[in-house]
């Protein structure tokens, strides 16, 4: 039986619930009755959002980290895996438990996963106490980036404020001198409106919170319109994103004011709900589905065989994290087990990636370019991003400064 077919058995069971945890790893520990788990495998522990509204961003994440286990063989750094899923229903306490179950019971080698920041925030610590090294898919909080960065957490992904302040410098770039700024009130939007605000150079005509999983923004918008600026910049992810652009094109409110966005508010699972209304918006990330290099070829053309569907950046980024990790288990020579090797070789040894070359700073968060993107059609008529130029290249985060690790 191939072992990376068995560790798939505990995804079967991804839980909603520590009791479903509870179920998922008895069933998953019958599967393997008779098995040999230790040293002859290595454990990881996902924790990410799988349900609701914002649940397609964990299930793109989760596939493209399954996807490169695939092309791994199912081994990371040619040892089999057993990779253990579970849903934190978009609530921190139920993913610090999820983290706490994994690195206490489970023994995992890695922990990852998390998209939002306010759970990296509450689950993070409890990998970090146990020493298990935490390898980011998503979540970049400036906490962890800076003064109160931590030996056991690195990124495949980005630091939270870094697609925002390519935004702004676009923005500075176009001449605008009033942008209108959105975004949820929790750690990463506070991160993503101070990273725009690094780089632009104009009026900002207001800078406005709102609640995290918000899905009308009717009196938002009619504020936005009594505003009159010249340009909005918005950070709404998933869902939010979803129903702030279609309600945004319907108040006619495109016509008035250009919408400039980071990739998480104009990628494939926005793009896929909105439709036609996405064509034409510009949207900063560090990863495009043309990006010429070979991995990313592979990972677009056998992405979209395995799922039926275009990839977003949050399932570039689950194929990249897998990456990562099986570069630090070479690097360790797996031997993982000596976690300290394993983070080093993952913040020294290079790791193939769909988004090209990038180091680790020592921080933990990649040094990596940014680019220019803008949705249009493709050959086949699909409605998906395209890359129109490098906005920042080996760009770092604004903290790594503050950060005291070497």
């Amino acid at each position: 039986m191939n072992p990376f077919h068995i560790a798939s058995i505990g995804s079967l069971f991804s839980t909603r619930r520590i009791q479903g945890l509870a179920l998922a790893g008895a069933l998953a520990a019958s599967a393997l009755s008779g098995i040999a788990i230790g040293a002859d495998k290595v454990r990881v522990g996902m924790v990410s959002t799988l349900s609701g509204p914002p649940g397609a961003l964990g299930i793109d994440m989760r596939d493209g980290f399954n996807l490169a286990l695939k092309h791994l063989g199912g081994k990371l750094g040619g040892i089999p895996v057993e990779l253990l899923v579970a849903d934190d229903n978009f609530n921190p306490e139920t993913g610090k438990q999820a983290v706490e179950r994994f690195v206490k019971r489970d023994k995992v080698d890695f922990v990852t996963g998390i998209i939002y920041s306010n759970i990296m925030l509450a689950a993070g610590q409890a990998a970090f106490e146990s020493g298990t090294p935490y390898v980011s898919a998503n979540a970049g909080p400036s906490q962890y980036a800076g003064k109160d960065c931590n030996p056991w957490f690195v990124s495949a992904a980005w630091q939270n404020d870094s697609f925002h302040e390519a935004a702004g410098q676009h923005a500075t770039n176009k001449g605008f001198k009033t942008v209108y700024l959105m975004a949820p009130n929790y750690p990463a939007g506070k991160d993503a409106l101070t990273g725009f605000k690094r780089y632009y150079k104009g009026k900002v005509a207001d800078e406005v919170y709102v609640r995290l999983g918000q899905l009308d923004f009717a009196a938002e918008l009619a504020q936005l319109r009594a505003a009159k600026p010249e340009a909005v910049f918005v950070f709404f992810p998933g869902g939010m994103g979803v129903n702030f652009i279609k309600q945004y094109v319907a108040a006619g409110l495109a016509k008035d004011s250009t919408l400039i966005l980071p990739g998480f508010s104009a990628d494939q699972d926005i793009i896929s709900a909105v439709g036609d209304s996405m064509l034409g918006l510009f949207n900063t990330a560090h990863w495009s589905p043309d990006l010429d290099n070979a991995d990313n070829k592979r990972f677009m053309a056998d992405f979209q065989t395995e799922y039926k569907r275009i990839p977003s950046v949050y399932a570039a980024q689950g194929y990249d994290t897998a990456m990562l990790m099986d570069a630090g288990v070479r690097g360790a020579k797996g031997k993982v087990e000596n976690r300290a090797a394993l983070m080093k070789a993952m913040k020294t040894v290079k790791a193939r990636s769909v988004r090209g070359d990038y180091r680790i700073g020592a921080n933990g968060y990649p040094v990596q370019n940014y680019y220019l993107r803008v949705i249009g059609k493709d050959a086949q008529g699909q409605i998906v991003n395209k890359t129109m130029g490098t906005i920042f290249a080996n760009h770092a985060d604004a903290y790594g400064k503050e950060c005291k690790l070497k």
